[in-house]
């Protein structure tokens, strides 16, 4: 059942520096701030419900991470390469055949349900390793997020958002020092696998409107630049309409 946010029909996603998509704009300004919004891409989608699958035998809730997330499809792009997203009522569990984005739902500061999510994997995340390993002491839930925390006091300090999937994927990836889940072999694939990329094509350009660039991500205008156009390489298999609109 699609989730009713009667304001949020649509945001603007740019690609930062660091590769990761970030929201500036929504349809619904009152309500969600974009300062520091990111939002999952369908590749880092596909590898975290791939990852999730690990916990599925641990009690993994699928009410949960569907309730979790807000899917967005693509609907255009200007001549930046920022995207318009609009809402979708696709599951969750499509994100990669559909090539979607996530959204965090956190509308619900006290009990939003990606905070759910949140508790939700760290718990099973701990049950799964102390099922897996001979620890002389069990992990612990604080263990877990006593760990995550002092990896983040540095961005936290310097005013630096955490992106959502780097949030998750930090929890799912989680093993105490001396120990590993993969061997070398699979650190090798997985490194190659991140190092693929998409490439956005035949989108709608938007040359009418520019949209205004704000403080929080300057964006180089040269578009001759080719380290530039290596950034935006990574959505080679997205289809579209000729008649999706532009904005």
């Amino acid at each position: 059942m699609a989730k009713v946010f009667p304001k949020l029909n649509w945001c603007k996603a740019r690609l930062g520096k660091d590769l990761n998509w970030w929201v500036f704009e929504t349809s619904d300004k009152v309500n969600w701030d974009v300062d520091g919004l990111s939002i999952i891409d369908p590749k880092q989608a596909s590898h975290m419900l791939e990852t999730l699958e690990g916990l599925r035998d641990y009690g993994l809730d699928d009410t949960i991470v569907e309730k979790a997330f807000i899917p967005f499809s693509i609907d255009s792009k200007n001549s930046k390469n920022d995207l318009k997203l609009v809402r979708c009522e696709d599951s969750v569990f499509d994100a990669d055949e559909q090539q979607l984005f996530l959204l965090a739902d956190t509308l619900d500061d006290e009990r939003s349900p990606y905070a759910e999510f949140l508790d939700h994997i760290t718990k099973l995340q701990v049950q799964m390793l102390n099922d897996t390993f001979n620890f002389e002491k069990d992990v612990a839930i604080e263990d877990l997020e006593e760990e995550i925390r002092e990896n983040y006091s540095n961005d936290y300090m310097e005013g630096r958002a955490i992106h959502t999937f780097h949030e998750v994927m930090d929890i799912l990836e989680y093993v105490p020092d001396g120990y590993s889940l993969e061997d070398e072999e699979d650190d090798e694939e997985k490194k190659d696998d991140d190092e693929e990329d998409y490439e956005i094509e035949d989108l709608p350009d938007d040359d009418e409107e520019d949209i205004e660039e704000d403080d929080t991500m300057h964006w180089d205008d040269d578009e001759d630049d080719e380290d530039k156009n290596d950034d935006y390489n990574r959505y080679d298999d997205m289809a579209f309409s000729d008649d999706d609109e532009k904005y």
